[in-house]
């Protein structure tokens, strides 16, 4: 169990570290002895410290092949011993799963670099959404993901978004709000009570009068986080097709307009501060062009 999992529950650990199979198969084989924790059984509730013992023995029957490599190409912005930075363009899932069950940046990153079946969920520490596009940082060793785990939860790695929203919104703000599952349909995520402390700096960096592009902030890394607290706000992301309550005459676009721009962090063998942009896709560049000429 590397160490960037410990004090998760179990069954999210298993999770992680066995991306191939789904959480619910994982619990049943908890509960039948097919996976042991220290030659023990646990429950999925149990806590995790890191360092344990996992010995997975799944059952005879099931198709226990582990995620293909399957070759693709990657624009690939930094590389060395640790790290891979990697600029995702829209329209790639970062993780196998329903429905997206190959061909995902996890197989391709299989395929770029075979060694990262050593580490848990290939090196992937962070995800974008399927229809984001932007910079994801990935570890080429258990090490590196520890390190680059503990600076996301001391929120000291820097991701800076643009943003394309519908409206004109105040210049800028902070957006202070949990977010957690929405209670009424489990697909989506909402700002609620129950959710987890989650905030959101942005400010204005140029308007449209329909539309404003903004430059977001995360300080916290939800699910769906930005989407979700700019629909709060009223002022959802233009072509978000979940999160779009409230825009009667949307800017017509094909996915929700958001790019991971930048990246700062704390390279987690020497230390030294990194930093890497990335321009606007095409797709998002033209849409501002557009936008800027009919305004």
């Amino acid at each position: 169990m590397p160490a960037s999992l410990g004090g998760l529950r179990l069954d999210q650990a298993l999770a992680r570290m066995f991306p191939q199979y789904s959480r619910n198969r994982l619990q049943a084989w908890l509960r039948s002895g097919h996976i042991l924790v220290d030659k023990r059984r646990l429950e999925g509730s149990a806590r995790t410290i890191g360092g344990e013992l996992v010995e997975l023995s799944p059952p005879a029957a099931i198709d226990v092949a582990q995620p293909e490599a399957q070759p693709m190409a990657l624009e690939i912005v930094f590389e060395d011993a640790d790290l891979i930075v990697i600029d995702k363009p829209a329209g790639l899932v970062v993780h196998p799963g329903a429905g997206n069950p190959d061909w995902t940046l996890l197989n391709a990153l299989l395929a770029h670099a075979p060694d990262l079946r050593r580490v848990p969920r290939a090196g992937i520490v962070h995800r974008l959404d399927k229809d984001t596009s932007g910079l994801l940082v990935v570890a080429k060793n258990v090490t590196a993901q520890a390190r680059l785990a503990g600076q996301l939860a001391a929120r000291t790695v820097r991701r800076t978004y643009l943003a394309l929203v519908h409206g004109d919104p105040p210049a800028r703000g902070a957006i202070d709000a949990p977010v957690g599952r929405d209670t009424r349909l489990r697909t989506r995520m909402a700002v609620t009570r129950r959710g987890k402390e989650a905030r959101t700096g942005y400010r204005v960096l140029e308007r449209f009068g329909c539309a404003a592009l903004l430059e977001c902030r995360l300080e916290t890394g939800r699910t769906h986080q930005i989407r979700v607290h700019l629909q709060h706000i009223r002022h959802p992301l233009v072509g978000d097709p979940v999160y779009r309550r409230g825009t009667r005459h949307g800017v017509p676009f094909a996915r929700q307009a958001l790019h991971a721009a930048a990246l700062e962090l704390l390279h987690p063998r020497s230390g030294k501060r990194m930093r890497w942009s990335a321009p606007l896709p095409a797709d998002m560049a033209q849409l501002l062009e557009r936008l800027r000429h009919d305004s």
